[in-house]
């Protein structure tokens, strides 16, 4: 089961570009595929929710010396969520992408990128998690210069610019990690850094880990590609760009920082808090800053981030908790944002908020269906951002750690201000009428709305029955924080 994740968005994204000539086939092939990806990852959660960890030596090469992926809860839910947004797109795209953009290779690249993200959520290598960032980085990018306007050349050098720069440090940390364990296999590397004593060098590799990954999650100083560069992307794109690729970054930060480099936690974790409240900080003032629908979306992607690395940083069980239910929460969220902008983009014809009204008046429905998510990411009960939101400030009350927990409230507190501004901005006031202004008289179509109304469900269920989706959170957490049933299922073969 864990090769038919890597598989089924493999074999799909090369039936797609071979069939370039007959775009028409594209959109069934790709929701075909979305929805076989999807089924796998349900299974595939079925198979470790109960605790178990799935491993696959490739060509039956032992570990630590083979490549070797492993499916443990986290992976598995990260697995799933991708399949989820994956899936939600494809429905979404087949309005919003043409005949000309399929035969250009839209979702040969689309499912090209999903199999990278799943790599990276599968791979027990270092190593590979730098090859499955690169294959996701190629497709991204071809992604975002796939009708090469300016604007779309521009956003895409700046966002691969960086990620370039951020590979660049993988690589010495890869590099240097080699040199002092011997090992690039994560269950390997964590039974060798438990046993080293020269701390210094570990406390090296660690800062060049966290400064990688943490320009590709975006977190504070490192974030300022992302809001330059995610606006530009066609909504499709954008949507699984603000779900999924910032939390592939977040994801290594949480592997490497609660399996690897645990030698010295007061001093690693303690610069992971400053940088989360630092993050929450920036991304919330600049989206307050903002008027562009998609560019105020982007900074919340960097203030929300801030949560995530914050229960990372505080490093209890009911933190890590809080950090992966935060997760599940802000990708089904803030994906399902970006498509609705897209919506209020098509049928008014702008993303400048100024320029918006009449929303909520015209089109009820999807002023609703906005409502739900944009309240959840504010942390509004009993949605799913409330419960996330509750759960890592109280792991910080827990341990008085009330500076992180002071700045948390005022950055929730600012997060409705700019979901209330998109709200009266977009949804409530009326339309003005400028030169500028262009109304395309469009109305929104099932084929967008299904996908969006799918998202808003998930984020009312999983408000609703926060309980199990804690206790889905928590026994990933314990898994992360207890490394011997994972090191033991790696090295010892376990299937």
């Amino acid at each position: 089961m864990i090769i038919s994740i890597l598989i089924i968005p493999l074999l799909g994204g090369i039936i797609l570009l071979l069939s370039s000539k007959r775009p028409r086939w594209h959109f069934t092939v790709n929701f075909l595929v979305s929805s076989a990806s999807l089924i796998a990852a349900v299974i595939v959660l079925t198979q470790t929710v109960s605790g178990r960890i799935l491993t696959l030596q490739i060509g039956n090469w032992p570990a630590p010396f083979g490549i070797t992926l492993v499916a443990d809860l986290l992976s598995s839910v990260m697995v799933l969520l991708t399949a989820i947004i994956g899936w939600a797109v494809a429905i979404y795209a087949n309005k919003y992408v043409n005949a000309h953009q399929a035969g250009e290779g839209f979702f040969a690249l689309m499912q090209l990128m999903l199999f990278g993200i799943y790599g990276a959520f599968l791979t027990g290598d270092m190593f590979n998690l730098y090859v499955w960032f690169e294959v996701l980085l190629i497709a991204s990018f071809s992604l975002m210069t796939l009708g090469s306007t300016s604007r779309q050349t521009e956003g895409a050098f700046k966002y691969v610019l960086l990620n370039l720069v951020a590979s660049a440090f993988f690589l010495v940390g890869i590099g240097l990690l080699y040199g002092v364990a011997g090992t690039l296999n994560m269950a390997d590397l964590a039974r060798k850094a438990a046993m080293m004593e020269n701390t210094i060098v570990l406390q090296t590799v660690a800062l060049i880990f966290m400064v990688s990954f943490g320009i590709k999650a975006a977190v504070f100083p490192l974030y300022f590609w992302l809001p330059a560069s995610y606006h530009t992307a066609p909504i499709p794109v954008a949507a699984i760009f603000a779900g999924l690729l910032t939390k592939v970054g977040v994801y290594a930060l949480i592997r490497v920082f609660s399996l690897i480099f645990i030698h010295d936690t007061n001093f690693t974790h303690t610069i992971l808090l400053i940088v989360a409240g630092l993050t929450m900080l920036s991304g919330v003032i600049g989206a307050a800053a903002q008027n562009d629908f998609r560019r105020i979306l982007s900074f919340h992607i960097i203030s929300q981030i801030g949560y995530m690395i914050m229960g990372l940083a505080l490093f209890t069980p009911l933190a890590v908790a809080g950090a992966v239910f935060y997760i599940i929460h802000h990708i089904i969220v803030k994906s399902n944002l970006f498509l609705i902008a897209g919506i209020v983009e098509r049928i008014h014809g702008s993303f400048d908020v100024s320029r918006l009204g009449d929303v909520y008046k015209k089109w009820p429905l999807l002023a609703l269906l906005f409502f739900i998510p944009a309240f959840s990411l504010a942390g509004i009960p009993p949605l799913s951002g409330f419960w996330a939101k509750l759960t890592v400030i109280k792991a910080g009350l827990d341990i008085r750690q009330f500076a992180i927990v002071f700045v948390a409230l005022g950055v929730g507190l600012l997060t409705i201000f700019s979901m209330t501004k998109i709200w009266a901005q977009v949804f409530w006031k009326e339309q003005p009428i400028t030169k500028e202004h262009r109304n395309t008289g469009n109305n929104p179509v099932w084929m967008e709305l299904i996908p969006v109304a799918f998202l808003a469900l998930l984020t009312i269920i999983i408000g609703l029955l926060a309980g199990p989706v804690f206790e889905i959170s928590n026994r990933a957490a314990e898994q992360l924080l207890n490394h011997k049933p994972y090191i033991e299922a790696v090295l010892g073969g376990g299937r």
